[in-house]
């Protein structure tokens, strides 16, 4: 092979393929208990050769077990039962060297197909200004009352200042009278101002607790509950199509905005709104040649605004975007570091992450030229204004205004510059990251999956029976399913009906559509063309649209115990079902939680759910026991004691149906027994749907259900199939050394 001048490292489980190795090592405890090659550690009959020895006993009598049980009733089986579809029940190779002749006519529509659904979808970057949908969201987060209330305070506080400087200017225009004695005291000219500089304050201190202690409060929470309750009811395939990083990306960069730089830019933008208002006001009454100006600057002043606004949006849109790909590079390289340092290839992906960091760079570096080009244009703008306004008081005759006017309309003149400068650049980044909101906001209108509850008959309003499923009677009926819209059909019209308490083995190659009946009947997809998988999909109407005539076919049904299960809620349908999947998950917490996540069992009960899975020994054994604390994705477990604790909380479930999607594929053999053990034992009066990686695993099913390309081509009890040489199950087992 191409591999042949390589030294090559085989670590494995699977002990058939021990015989094709030039040496074998065995390890024991974390030690190397023997090596060798396989004649000569057979030869010396330890460790290896029982190892051996146990797993050729284990095989012969699953296998002499499959061929004995149930031969009267395998015997009366029909043909027609057997052979779901006789056409296809005869040389599956000279079916799919039919389907390989007539690939090519399908060539272009499958690159139509494949560019409507790739796997990961491009980020949307929205362009065009925001809707005020935007700014009117955010503010019934805060509520209106918390919204008014901002307001009011920031105009008081402003009535306030300007009151000072009012009352200062009659002061001094008091002292330039010729008659001292009609001024009036000194004291009530410092009580009135300390009493407004005093409402200042208290204002002020008001306005920051309202602010920053109610309303940011408010609209944070209310943005991340409508944001997490969106992301965690949406359907597996939006997961599908999105990187984790953009995901993070909302999470961490956008609420970081809504969090904390929205309020902050709020606030400021308010208050300096008001404070220029005020200054142009007064400049306005003093200066009467600036109302005649007025239009001219306002006009200027809108074109500068309107232009930085349009640049520094679009901008800080692509800051965003770009920012997504450096978390997606960044997690995607911690996962796989050990293999990028095997395969010497840091410099590519450092070079990789430099490239998307000079991406982001160069989008900030663009906002930070936008924000400069504002401040000078508006800085000009603003001596335009203070020129008008010493125009003016120099052009007058002498005598016709006192000093305090002319002191006060400079003074209020002269600081238009920071109020225009501070208010065009705080509202243009309020402005700015209020993109955050639309951001969430986009994903917080996404369609979901189904409810998790409904009632099976709105109109009577009848509830699911509690007692419900009793039998775990399963039946598909010409069921047809795809991941999402614009996407192949992976199951095809398929029917069959499973009794309650059998125990069906579900076999066929790569790619035949196992996992996705689980999927299926778990309704993390739905059927085609159903009314729920047009609803919950994400997808264009274009795509949507744009299916094959072949594809716009009814999808069937799935019913269980004679309730079609999409009439169901989602949480009301799978808390009946149970499954160990093919990657036993584990959660960060204790093993407790893990066992039972709401806390409804006692631990005696735990403790028994442990025992029936082996396992009790091992977690008594740990600092805490119940209590021991899991690590992320279960790592301070092996993966098979991971697929035990997923036993045994299937154990624990008590559902009338039981999945195994390949449960079994990556434990070792020893762990293997242990499982199909416990489901031999503890399963015997439940419905069973083992979707098989190994053969040997089914072998003592009741019937097997063989897939190929989404269709059933085979269904009937094992012996049955294996007496065919020409069914597929015959050819597959053959291939797996079974017979």
């Amino acid at each position: 092979g191409l591999l042949r001048n390589k030294t090559r490292l085989l670590v494995t489980h699977g002990i058939h393929h021990l015989q094709e190795v030039d040496q074998i090592i065995l390890l024991k405890d974390g030690c190397i208990a023997e090596t060798g090659q396989f004649e000569e550690l057979m030869a010396a009959g330890q460790t290896f050769c029982q190892l051996i020895s146990e797993y050729a006993a284990t095989h012969r009598g699953q296998g002499d077990s499959s061929a004995s049980s149930g031969a009267s009733s395998d015997n009366a089986e029909t043909q027609s039962q057997r052979t779901v579809d006789s056409s296809t029940s005869g040389d599956t190779a000279s079916a799919a060297a039919k389907h390989g002749d007539t690939g090519a006519m399908d060539t272009k529509k499958d690159i139509k197909k494949d560019k409507k659904a790739g796997i990961i979808q491009a980020e949307n970057i929205l362009d065009g200004g925001l809707s005020a949908s935007i700014f009117l969201g955010y503010l019934s987060a805060i509520t209106y009352k918390y919204a008014m209330l901002i307001m009011l305070f920031q105009v008081l506080m402003q009535v306030c200042y300007v009151g000072t400087s009012l009352w200062l200017k009659y002061w001094i225009g008091q002292n330039e009278d010729a008659d001292p004695a009609a001024s009036p005291s000194l004291s009530l000219f410092i009580s009135v101002l300390s009493g407004l500089t005093l409402v200042y304050v208290l204002m002020g201190i008001v306005l920051f607790w309202v602010t920053f202690g109610v309303a940011r409060i408010r609209a944070s929470e209310y943005l991340h509950r409508i944001f997490m309750g969106r992301i965690m009811r949406l359907p597996p395939a939006f997961f599908d199509t999105t990187p984790l990083g953009r995901i993070i990306n909302r999470v961490s960069s956008d609420f970081a905005s809504i969090d904390d730089r929205i309020p902050w830019k709020l606030f400021e933008a308010i208050g300096h709104a008001v404070s220029l208002v005020a200054s142009l006001t007064v400049v306005a009454f003093t200066t009467p040649l600036f109302l005649v100006a007025s239009p001219f600057i306002a006009l200027i002043y809108y074109y500068i605004q309107r232009h930085y606004l349009r640049a520094s949006q679009a901008v800080k849109r692509i800051c965003r975007a770009t920012q997504s790909p450096i978390y997606q590079h960044f997690q995607e390289t911690l996962a796989g570091v050990s293999t990028i340092r095997a395969m010497d290839l840091q410099d590519r992906f450092i070079t990789e992450s430099a490239k998307r960091s000079d991406l982001y760079s160069n989008s900030f570096i663009a906002m930070a030229y936008c924000i400069r080009w504002m401040e000078i244009l508006v800085q000009m703008v603003d001596v335009v204004i203070t020129l008008l306004a010493c125009l003016w008081f120099v052009l007058l005759p002498q005598g016709s205004v006192n000093a305090a006017t002319a002191g006060l309309a400079l003074s209020f003149a002269m600081s238009n510059s920071q109020s225009l400068i501070w208010f065009a650049r705080t509202y243009s980044d309020l402005y700015v990251h209020m993109i955050a909101v639309e951001r969430v906001q986009e994903y917080a209108e996404l369609k979901t999956e189904a409810p998790l509850l409904t009632d099976l008959d709105s109109e009577a309003g009848r509830a699911l029976d509690q007692s419900w499923p009793q039998e775990g009677r399963i039946e598909f009926v010409d069921y047809s399913t795809r991941y999402r819209e614009g996407m192949d059909l992976v199951l095809k019209g398929i029917s069959f009906a499973v009794e309650g308490g059998q125990k069906i083995g579900i076999v066929g190659r790569t790619g035949a559509g196992k996992s996705s009946l689980t999927l299926a009947l778990f309704r993390m997809i739905e059927a085609a063309n159903s009314e729920w998988a047009k609803a919950n999909s994400n997808t264009s109407n274009q795509e949507a649209g744009d299916q094959d005539e072949e594809d716009q076919v009814d999808g069937g049904k799935i019913v269980i115990d004679q309730i079609d299960i999409s009439t169901l809620g989602l949480a009301d349908l799978r808390k009946q079902l149970a499954i160990i999947p093919q990657e036993p998950i584990l959660f960060a917490g204790t093993v407790r939680e893990n066992l039972d996540p709401f806390g409804e069992l006692e631990d005696a009960v735990l403790w028994e759910a442990l025992e029936r899975s082996y396992l009790k020994s091992v977690i008594s054994a740990l600092p805490g026991g119940l209590l021991f604390q899991v690590a992320q994705n279960g790592e301070n477990f092996s993966v098979g004691q991971r697929s035990l604790i997923c036993l045994a909380r299937a154990l624990l479930r008590k559902t009338k149906i039981l999945v195994l999607d390949e449960a079994t594929s990556a434990v070792d053999i020893e762990t293997d027994e242990l499982i199909q053990k416990t489901i031999r034992t503890e399963f015997k009066d439940r419905t069973v749907l083992t979707i098989a990686h190994r053969i040997k695993t089914v072998m003592d099913s009741d019937k097997i259900l063989v897939l190929d390309q989404g269709r059933v081509v085979e269904y009937d009890g094992p012996k049955v199939l294996l007496q065919d040489e020409s069914s597929l199950f015959y050819k597959l087992a053959k291939q797996a050394g079974e017979v």
